[in-house]
């Protein structure tokens, strides 16, 4: 067996997390001969039974070194049938005790057989997302093609009156003639509930994904190895962020206001959210909130946390302080600056916070914690037995209301820090000799400045996540938002007598408020979402920028996003590694808003800015860099020296009340409109 070989039996373990890591797995049916004192204790007295029935099945065995085992201790506290949530410090702590043992790990022999071992002993979530981060993070191992999350738990995607009617495709309808299972569009409410209008955009398959893969590259807990990235605190600031200005575009082509900060937390939440998921591990729906709850003090044993409410709002006020007084105090009593460019980043890992915060006795673990507030609203005090809601889990926590109301919350205290820093000056933002004379964005048979969006129905596998069924593929059929494609035509004149390099910086903004006013640009600078960033060479005089939407610096494409490595595998190691490392990135299906049938107005925004000023000093030859605007690049520096949403992230300069007004002449705004059209397309070529 090559090297190769048994790296890639490492993903078995990912393959129907339920059944014991006895029963043959995936499409050659390996069976790992396991030594029967890595046998549960459930199956040791029948060990020999077992390999005789279930070996008799298997094409390919697969040998199991035996080592001397670490011990797995208190990672063992969290039952097999329990939820995991990244955002419960008793959870954090264990997921960060069994990421350093993989990684431990001398080699994939060994990472391999205390992978074996861990298996049926350990939490299936738990051992999903540490054995993912170790692999993600070991240089043995990095190069191998992590399957989606989606297909190991797809229930947490998925409506859960799907499996009742998969099983019953799985067990009767042979495989090749099996149906897809179709998601209805409107499960989770009907038009009575007015933020159901968004569900579109909370519940999609795509946007969960990658806000769970976000915080699979970028883990708040472990050890330096997988927490210290580059700007690390800027990226958690700047992705949710755009999340807030993505999510309020939305709100506005479907003709709602802004989302409301939610800042009383000692208020009733008015939302509800009935999530209308079960899980399979636990065996149990989801919790849902009903309209009207309120938080309360948490007094949770089973969990380790006894938290007030008055925490929360210590720490706010504690942040706040730092916020205006322009310097954090780590443990030692130390005051550190809130610097102009590296301040965000410290920030950034307080607000989390992450083990990088530099003081979290003092400062506290707001931003996941308010989510463990809300995911308990129900059941406090654990007298009711219950686990937490969609809230808890970076999986299914963007598809509830309140999850946008925290984050605005969240994001305007970024923004108070962000209304302290110097504002950019005309010298900050121009380029001289560098002018952008014209936009004009283009569907293929469409009119310029118009852009289409509609509904398209894609498939993906449901069956590796079905323990105890029958094999082969079931598919789910689910509806997404989708948009043609287009291209930017962009005309830049470069007078500046000289050959000159620049980033092209795209961003679109609606174009009125709610109430159909023109912006003050103090609120719209908000609002702008990034499409994308490029280099660009200009040579002197006229330029015509041609660039693709399917280029973009934030989006991947549906097959990463879902994992397809069947249409799109990539060659090599390295390749490999990246693929991983990018299918964190937003879907690109999600890449336009909605819009509006009667077509929604935006302003489209273009800026070159001057590369000299822009540059880091590094090569990204070979390396995947597509969704680097939202994830960074692996292994890299974040490769703009700007800040993360420049130049929207600051307050502007003096007597700049409009968009008009903060333009310079390398600057350029499009009007354009995005028409949206209730039609339902299927999706060409292979499922996922």
């Amino acid at each position: 067996m090559t090297a190769t070989d048994k790296k890639q039996n490492l993903l078995l373990l990912f393959d129907r997390p339920q059944e014991p890591v006895f029963i043959p797995k995936g499409p050659k049916k390996s069976s790992f001969n396991v030594p029967q004192s890595y046998l549960a204790d459930r199956y040791k007295p029948i060990g020999v039974e077992l390999f005789n029935r279930f070996g008799e099945d298997a094409s390919e065995k697969i040998p199991v070194k035996e080592i001397a085992l670490p011990n797995l201790g208190e990672i063992l506290d969290l039952g097999r049938h329990e939820n995991f949530s990244l955002f419960l410090p008793k959870h954090r702590r264990l997921a960060g005790r069994l990421i350093d043992i993989f990684l431990g790990m001398r080699n994939v022999d060994e990472l391999q057989s205390i992978a074996v071992f861990s298996r049926d002993r350990v939490n299936p979530y738990l051992f999903n997302y540490a054995l993912s981060v170790a692999i993600l993070h070991r240089k043995d191992t990095q190069d191998l093609d992590l399957p989606s999350f989606i297909q190991s738990f797809p229930d947490k995607y998925v409506d859960s009156k799907v499996f009742t009617r998969a099983r019953e495709e799985a067990t009767i309808v042979p495989d090749g003639n099996r149906e897809p299972i179709e998601i209805p569009r409107d499960y989770t409410a009907s038009n009575l509930e007015t933020e159901h209008r968004l569900a579109y955009f909370r519940e999609d398959l795509g946007i969960n994904l990658h806000h769970w893969h976000w915080h699979l590259v970028y883990p708040f807990e472990g050890s330096p190895t997988v927490v210290n990235k580059n700007r690390r605190g800027e990226l958690f600031y700047y992705m949710h962020q755009q999340i807030i200005a993505r999510y309020n575009f939305e709100r506005l082509s479907n003709k709602l206001k802004r989302v409301e900060r939610w800042t009383d937390w000692k208020a009733p939440i008015e939302e509800a959210y009935f999530p209308k998921l079960d899980s399979l591990v636990a065996s149990r729906a989801w919790p849902a909130r009903v309209a009207r709850q309120t938080i309360s003090n948490l007094n949770r044993e089973v969990d380790q946390i006894q938290q007030d409410v008055d925490d929360l709002i210590r720490w706010r006020d504690r942040i706040y302080a730092a916020i205006h007084s322009g310097f954090v105090t780590n443990e030692s009593g130390q005051q550190i600056p809130l610097t102009e460019n590296e301040g965000i980043d410290i920030l950034g890992n307080i607000m989390e916070s992450s083990n990088l915060s530099p003081n979290r006795t003092f400062y506290g673990d707001m931003h996941n914690m308010g989510h463990v507030f809300i995911s308990y609203i129900h059941d406090p005090d654990h007298r009711h037995l219950e686990s937490f809601g969609v809230m808890g889990d970076s999986a299914t926590a963007m598809r509830d209301p309140i999850f946008y109301r925290w984050h605005a919350y969240i994001d305007d205290m970024f923004q108070e820090y962000k209304a302290t820093l110097p504002r950019y000056n005309e010298e900050n933002l121009n380029y001289p000799g560098v002018t952008v004379d014209k936009i004009e964005v283009m569907v293929q048979g469409g009119k310029p400045n118009m852009l289409n969006t509609f509904w398209q129905q894609s498939d993906v596998d449901l069956s590796r996540g079905m323990d105890f069924q029958p094999r082969g593929p079931v598919f789910a059929r689910f509806t997404h938002l989708q948009h043609q494609p287009f291209t930017y035509n962009i005309t830049v004149n470069n007078q500046a007598g000289a050959g000159k390099m620049g980033t092209c910086r795209v961003f679109l903004a609606p174009k009125f408020d709610e109430r159909g006013n023109p912006w003050l640009f103090r609120d719209q600078k908000n609002l702008f979402i990034e499409l994308d960033k490029f280099v660009v060479t200009l040579r002197q005089g006229m330029n015509t920028i041609t660039r693709t939407s399917d280029l973009s610096s934030v989006t991947i494409p549906f097959e990463r996003t879902f994992r397809n490595l069947d249409n799109s595998r990539p060659t090599g190691g390295e390749a490999l590694a990246q693929f991983n490392f990018c299918g964190c990135g937003w879907p690109a299906h999600m890449l336009l808003p909605m819009g509006s049938p009667e077509g929604f107005q935006c302003q489209l925004f273009v800026m070159i800015s001057n590369y000299e000023l822009d540059r880091v000093n590094q090569t990204t030859e070979g390396v995947c860099n597509d969704s680097a605007s939202y994830c960074g690049i692996k292994d890299k520096l974040y490769p703009d020296r700007r800040s993360m949403g420049y130049p929207f992230d600051r307050m502007p300069r003096p007597r700049v009340d409009t968009l008009q007004q903060f333009l310079t002449t390398n600057m350029r705004v499009q009007d354009c409109i995005i028409k949206f059209t209730d039609r339902v397309v299927q999706r060409p070529a292979a499922r996922t």
